[in-house]
C-alpha cells in the first residue's frame, strides 16, 4: 500500500488507529498532526474518542489561520506549530502516551536506544523535555528547544512522548521502537544488567545494505506464489502478535534447492504485500527490490541446512529481555517449550554480519531457535509454520518466565523427565 498517497485525513486516522489498537494511548490521550505542501496543519481533534476517529473529525489550521472541520484543535496544537517552526525537516508529528514510556516519564530516565542497532537506526538517540502545563506555550517551547537540537524523538518529563519525522510513517514508527526499547528495558531489570552497543557496533549496522547481484524472473511457479501468500500472512500476525515492529522483523522461506523468497528492506510490516517479497536465486535477488539486511546470513543457513525451508529472525520484546541482558532462556521449565524450543543457544553480537556461518553452526536440530546478543531471536523450521510457532514459544516461554521472577525462584524440570520428553516425542 502507498501510504504517502492517502490524504493527511486519512494518514491521521490509521496511524492513530494503530497507536490506539497497540495500546500506545487512551480514548482521550494522544494527538498526531501533518503539515502539507501548502502550509496546511492537519490535526486531530480534541476530546472525541481516539479508538473511533473518521477521517471527517479531523481539523484543519490553514496556513493563514483558518480553523476548519467540526470539532476543536487538539489542545496541544501549539507544540506542534513550535516544532514546525524550529524544524523545516519535520511534516508530521506523533504525541502518544504509551505507557511504557510514561513509566520511564515518572521515573525521568531515558530508555536507551542503543539496546538492537536497528532501534538506534530508527530513533537515534532520545531527547528529554522538562515539564510544563500541557497545552500551554511553555511546554511548547520545551518541546521545540529540545527537538531544535535534533532529536527526533522527545521524552516528556511525567507525560510521554513526541516523535516527529518527514512524514507521518516515519514518526510514527520511532514511536513503535521506542515503545519496544522502553518495554524490553522494563522486562530485562529483572535479569540484571542491560548490555548497551557500542559506537562501532551500532556503525557496523549502519553499513550500506548487502547488495547482490539482480536477475528478472521470467515467471512465478504456483508453489513460488502459494509460498508468498504464507510468508505475508504469518509476517502480519507477528506484528499484529507484537512478535516484529512495523520497522524490523524477517521472514524467508525456500522455493527450491537454489531459490527463497525473503521479506523487503523498508517495507512497514502492517502493509506489507505479496509483491513485495524479494526471491533470491543463486544469489541474485529479484531486481528492483532490496532484500532484508540478513539476507547473507539466511542464505548461508539455507545452504548449509537443506532440511530447514524457513527462518525467522525477529525482536519479540519478552525474549529479547534475555538477548540485551546475555542472561540464559531456559526452555527445560516448560515440557511444551523444551520439546518446541529444545536447547536455545546465546550467540555473540556481530556474527550475524561478520561471521554468519558460526551462527549457522549453532543452529541444529537441538538448537532450531537461538538468541543473537542485542539483535534478535532466530527460529527455523521445516515450514512457515513451524518456524513461526517456534517464535510465539519462545516469547511465551520467556515471558512466562519474567512472570515467575517475582513469584519465586524458578524450578526447571528434571533431567528424568527431560528424557522423558526426548524418548516421547524425538
Amino acid at each position: 500500500m502507498r501510504f504517502d498517497l492517502l490524504h493527511p485525513r486519512q494518514q491521521l486516522v490509521q496511524i492513530m488507529d494503530r497507536i490506539y489498537r497497540y495500546g500506545l494511548t487512551t480514548t482521550s490521550g494522544g494527538n498526531l498532526s501533518v503539515l502539507d505542501e501548502n502550509g496546511d496543519l492537519w490535526i486531530t481533534p480534541s476530546a472525541v474518542d481516539k479508538g473511533n476517529l473518521q477521517p471527517g473529525d479531523i481539523m484543519c489550521l490553514t496556513a493563514d489561520g483558518q480553523v476548519l472541520g467540526p470539532h476543536i484543535l487538539s489542545s496541544e496544537y501549539p507544540f506542534h506549530q513550535a516544532i514546525y517552526k524550529q524544524r523545516p525537516d519535520v511534516r508530521a508529528i506523533v504525541h502518544a502516551h504509551s505507557p511504557a514510556l510514561v513509566s520511564f516519564s515518572i521515573a525521568r530516565q531515558l530508555p536507551d536506544t542503543r539496546i538492537i542497532p536497528q532501534a538506534h537506526h530508527v530513533c537515534g538517540q532520545v531527547g528529554y523535555a522538562p515539564y510544563a502545563l500541557p497545552g500551554s506555550e511553555q511546554l511548547g517551547e520545551n518541546i521545540a528547544n529540545t527537538s531544535a537540537q535534533g532529536f527526533d524523538v522527545v521524552l516528556l518529563e511525567n507525560h510521554g512522548v513526541v516523535t516527529a519525522g518527514p512524514d507521518l510513517l516515519t514518526a510514527f514508527q520511532r514511536l513503535e521502537t521506542l515503545d519496544f526499547c522502553a518495554r524490553t528495558q522494563i522486562h530485562a531489570t529483572s535479569l540484571g544488567p542491560v548490555h548497551i552497543l557500542s559506537k562501532e557496533q551500532i556503525a557496523r549496522f549502519e553499513e550500506r545494505p548487502l547488495l547482490l547481484p539482480t536477475f528478472r524472473p521470467v515467471s512465478h511457479s504456483s508453489p513460488e506464489r502459494a509460498l508468498r501468500q504464507q510468508i505475508r500472512r504469518m509476517v502480519h500476525r507477528a506484528y499484529e502478535q507484537r512478535l516484529m515492529t512495523s520497522t524490523e522483523g524477517t521472514v524467508s522461506a525456500r522455493v527450491d534447492a537454489a531459490s527463497f523468497l525473503i521479506t523487503p528492506y523498508g517495507v512497514d510490516r502492517k502493509y506489507l504485500e505479496v509483491e513485495d517479497l524479494v526471491l533470491v536465486h543463486e544469489g541474485r535477488s529479484e531486481a528492483d527490490k532490496c532484500p532484508s539486511r540478513a539476507v547473507k546470513l539466511h542464505q548461508v543457513i539455507y545452504a548449509e541446512h537443506p532440511g530447514m525451508n524457513c527462518i525467522i529472525t525477529a525482536q519479540s520484546p519478552y525474549a529479547m529481555a534475555y538477548a540485551v541482558t546475555g542472561q540464559p532462556l531456559d526452555s527445560r521449565t516448560i515440557p511444551e517449550s523444551y520439546v518446541v524450543l529444545r536447547n536455545i543457544p546465546l550467540v555473540p553480537h556481530g556474527q550475524q554480519y561478520q561471521a554468519p556461518e558460526q551462527i549457522s553452526a549453532a543452529i541444529s536440530a537441538k538448537s532450531p531457535a537461538i538468541l543473537i546478543r542485542n539483535d534478535t531471536v532466530l527460529t527455523t523450521g521445516a515450514s512457515v509454520h513451524q518456524a513461526f510457532d517456534r517464535l510465539e514459544v519462545a516469547d511465551f516461554t520467556a515471558f512466562s518466565l519474567l512472570n515467575a521472577l517475582p513469584i519465586g525462584p524458578l524450578v526447571p524440570i528434571g533431567e528424568a523427565e527431560v528424557e522423558a520428553l526426548e524418548s516421547k516425542f524425538g
